[in-house]
């Protein structure tokens, strides 16, 4: 329990329905829809429309979505609706034009987006509302404006730059040339008649037609390769999730091209620690989060792909004798200087919500755009904010993550479910980019070793191995005690305090004994969780 004395906010507590998002407009209309007869997935589909509106630095209709789906709490579904790269990209273009990484603010970057076939499928196969009910609330929204929130109102601070450059993006996300402070209402017009448009006719409205003419025309203008086959061929793909057990529990993940399997084996090799003799908030525990995420992150970043175009060794990578071998370079007195070689064979900025319904159905649905406003570029016509997921992949032609024609890139995104005996007992997600894998490995250990409350368990100060960064140093929040930081650093991590907090999280842990329902959503955020 936290102490009432101090500022903070208390997980919520309700017996029917409940959703948990990063902004209150679309936590409300998640309710709305679960009140009015909706299920989980109705409200899911609905309150992530609201999102790419009201929160369009963090997710698009131009981004993509993965989403487990647990229908009653009885098993898992899983959905991958991540982008492909265009048929016409194959690496010897790139490099014979001199392209040796992806950058931001290209059309390379753009792949084609998987959001809104995924919605139309999961709807179809899952919902009882109609496309064009689940998404009124977005398009009221885009029609007459959304206020914006403090978090917000930062993250688009930063972007001023990146949404100058594109002539659209500056039109409908600058305001004389600045970002909007907190509390404007922002009206995003060409966007509202694209929601409709769509609400319409479907997911055709969007891979065929005027607005899919609309993307490919500017893209091709800025050099792109894209095409109308590429969007009217392109479909999302029901996959089989991944799994493995931490003290008792099932910890569920999508499968690879997500980085859901880095998590997993995060998780693994703690699990061989006594993680619970620790203080939560030590340096011994966090120094050894960060070894074990240093490792799970240097085999994501050698070994995984999209495994239509090569084996990636899913059970070799979960297995306990990786696991041990992977534990075993772990010293709790130092840092790893240098990270050794994978001894796994080699082939060749996000929105995250939960709802539980009455019925028990449980959604965990991440949906992104990866940056900060993605790639920076809006279609002209559509109002269509388009993502930079094309920049997980690599110009190399030996690498399980090289572009080529129809490849999914590597993805940060990944939502989870937890499972106990059979059951579904938390959908839940952190968003964060690269932070994702080791944010699901430092709330399930927040929860399980240290019996944290949810929302305590969502508070808890964040650290981070920065993958990126050519340091190798950790990212640490403000938070962070002084004897902790100088704890961390005695064994040989390197600290910096990044410019916005660690990550985001969401999530709904399912009391099936007492029939209630706990919420929990982000502090570092704006949104919230509600009940009924």
């Amino acid at each position: 329990m936290r102490d009432l004395f101090l500022p903070g906010r208390s997980t919520v507590h309700a017996p029917n329905g409940m959703a948990a998002t990063s902004h209150p407009l679309s936590t409300s209309t998640a309710l709305k829809i679960l009140l009015s007869g909706g299920n989980a997935m109705d409200a899911a589909v609905a309150a992530v429309a609201v999102q790419c509106v009201v929160e369009p630095q963090s997710t698009s209709i131009g981004g993509d979505c993965f989403c487990l789906y647990s229908p009653k709490g009885q098993e898992v579904i899983a959905y991958n609706g991540s982008g492909i790269a265009p048929k016409a990209a194959e690496v010897d273009w790139y490099i014979k034009n001199g392209i040796s990484s992806i950058e931001q603010q290209t059309p390379h970057s753009v792949t084609i987006p998987g959001a809104i076939d995924a919605w139309w499928q999961l709807l179809a196969d899952h919902g009882t509302l109609s496309f064009k009910d689940v998404l009124l609330p977005a398009i009221e929204y885009a029609r007459n404006g959304a206020p914006v929130n403090h978090r917000q109102s930062y993250d688009w601070s930063l972007c001023e730059e990146l949404l100058s450059k594109d002539p659209t993006s500056r039109e409908q996300y600058l305001f004389d040339g600045k970002p909007p402070k907190i509390g404007r209402l922002v009206k995003l017009p060409l966007l509202a008649n694209t929601l409709e448009y769509i609400a319409r006719n479907g997911k055709e409205g969007f891979y065929n037609g005027w607005v899919a003419e609309d993307i490919v025309a500017y893209l091709e203008s800025l050099g792109g390769l894209h095409t109308l086959e590429d969007f009217a061929s392109y479909s999302g793909k029901y996959v089989e999730p991944i799994h493995t057990n931490y003290r008792g529990y099932d910890v569920y993940e999508c499968p690879p091209n997500g980085q859901g399997i880095v998590a997993l084996e995060g998780l693994n090799i703690l699990s061989g620690f006594d993680m619970a003799s620790y203080d939560p908030v030590s340096a011994d525990r966090l120094h050894l989060e960060i070894e074990a995420m240093r490792l799970a992150y240097r085999n994501r970043n050698s070994i995984l792909g999209d495994p239509d175009f090569g084996n990636v060794p899913v059970e070799e990578w979960l297995s306990e004798d990786h696991a041990s071998a992977e534990r075993a370079q772990i010293d709790i007195s130092k840092r790893m200087p240098n990270i050794p070689p994978t001894n796994l064979p080699r082939h060749n900025d996000t929105v995250y919500l939960t709802v539980v319904d009455k019925d028990r159905n449980a959604v965990s649905f991440i949906n992104t755009l990866f940056s900060s406003f993605g790639s920076g570029l809006t279609a002209p016509k559509s109002g269509v904010l388009l993502q930079n997921r094309g920049q997980g992949f690599v110009i190399d032609p030996g690498h399980p993550n090289c572009i080529a024609p129809n490849k999914r890139p590597l993805h940060t995104i990944i939502p989870g479910m937890l499972f106990k005996d059979g059951r579904a007992q938390m959908p839940f997600g952190v968003m964060g980019g690269q932070y994702q894998a080791c944010g699901h490995v430092h709330l399930i250990s927040n929860l399980i070793d240290y019996k944290m409350d949810l929302q305590e368990a969502l508070d808890c100060t964040r650290v981070f191995p920065d993958v990126d960064d050519p340091e190798e140093r950790v990212q640490i929040e403000t938070g962070l005690p002084q004897d902790v930081v100088r704890g961390l650093e005695s064994k040989g991590h390197r600290t910096y305090i990044p410019p916005r907090p660690i990550g985001g999280a969401q999530a709904i842990w399912i009391d099936w004994d007492n029939g209630v329902l706990r919420g929990a959503s982000e502090p570092r955020k704006d949104g919230m969780a509600i009940g009924y």
